[in-house]
């Protein structure tokens, strides 16, 4: 009996010797790079050739800020009752209907910028793929980000996305969390998504200010939109008026309604407060709900996991604090369970991330 079950034992640990072996297989391409999958091995270069010429050699700059913007207007075109394919690359395919929408508005740029690469790779990607495949390596251009996630093998779209599905900034808090409901969304992981705003600018809420962004650090990935959109809002960095738009608290940042409702609203404010002071907890949410949102409308039994072509970003340098100018009596705490993270303030003049006037 002894010998029996010593037997039983080695060959359980053989067989979970050659499964990790299998788990842990590597192939090395023409290139040399390695992946988990010979399928794979085609993207490298097509990351390359991103990096160098969409992304102007790997910036954290107005490409990479509407690239991701483009995989969340894509993706969210979903809807159980009402159609979309998600995640399949129709707001390219079908852009003569959906690049029209009014919540689409001034997607067109970033969509005329991918098409060249779009019909430079549809050998080896659809539209939809390629659409997530630059969005995932946006985002490594930016200090501080995760490495996203990036599956391939999304069908080619059959029809456009029905309008109305992309949540607008002067939607009520209820329509847009019924919104994102419908695509199996929780409240904490919209919250997550708003970490995309970090890196983010708002061209047309005020047209006279394009490429507004929503914090002061839009080149860095990291939490300072989560701490500025809970300061008291002071101005408008334009014009007022303008729907979808409140008082932000620093010269040349723009603030959009529904973020500030969002870190406002007892179903998220605590969320949203989380992330003030937490790098890490703010980026592991993003990759999970970018992960989540980057298949909406997709069977990932069918897809190839090549998350291992995305480069690794570079590492965050500096720590959460206040805008240079602001104390802790500006912060307008809303989650009732926890204080907000006591923070000290930048040294100098207050911030401000308006353009320099020329001289």
């Amino acid at each position: 009996m002894a010998f029996k079950t010593l037997s039983s034992i080695v060959l359980l640990a053989a067989s979970l010797r050659v499964a990790n072996a299998a788990l842990t297989k590597r192939v090395t391409c023409a290139t040399g790079q390695v992946t988990a999958h010979a399928q794979c091995c085609a993207l490298f270069p097509i990351v390359d050739d991103l990096i160098t010429n969409l992304f102007d050699g790997g910036e954290c700059g107005e490409e990479t800020h509407e690239s991701l913007r483009l995989t969340f207007h894509d993706a969210i075109g979903f809807s159980p009752t009402l159609g979309g394919g998600g995640a399949d690359g129709s707001i390219f395919t079908f852009a003569d209907t959906e690049v029209n929408f009014p919540a689409n508005a001034g997607i067109d740029d970033i969509v005329d910028a991918q098409t060249p690469f779009i019909q430079k790779y549809n050998a080896t990607l659809t539209p939809g793929d390629f659409i997530q495949l630059a969005g995932a390596v946006a985002v490594s251009n930016c200090p501080g980000a995760p490495r996203l996630q990036f599956l391939m093998g999304r069908p080619v779209a059959k029809a456009a996305s029905p309008i109305g599905l992309v949540p607008e900034p002067q939607d009520s808090l209820d329509k847009i969390i019924q919104r994102f409901k419908e695509v199996n969304f929780s409240p904490a992981e919209i919250v997550a998504l708003l970490a995309s705003h970090t890196i983010a600018a708002a061209d047309l809420v005020d047209p006279t200010i394009p490429g507004t962004p929503f914090s002061s650090t839009p080149s860095i990935f990291d939490t300072q939109f989560f701490i500025e959109t809970q300061l008291k809002g002071t101005l408008f960095p334009g014009t007022a008026g303008n729907e979808g738009e409140v008082m932000s608290p620093l010269k040349g940042e723009i603030r959009l309604n529904s973020d500030f409702e969002l870190s406002r609203d007892p179903r998220t404010a605590c969320t949203f407060q989380s992330f003030a002071a937490s790098q890490s907890r703010m980026t592991s949410a993003f990759k999970a709900a970018m992960a989540k949102m980057a298949v909406i409308g997709q069977n990932t039994n069918k897809m190839i996991d090549c998350s291992d072509v995305i480069p690794v970003p570079k590492p965050l340098v500096g720590k959460p604090h206040l805008p240079a100018g602001k104390t802790m009596r500006d912060v307008q705490p809303a989650c009732n369970i926890s204080p907000f993270p006591v923070l000290t303030a930048d040294p100098g003049p207050a911030t401000s991330v308006a353009p320099v006037p020329p001289s």
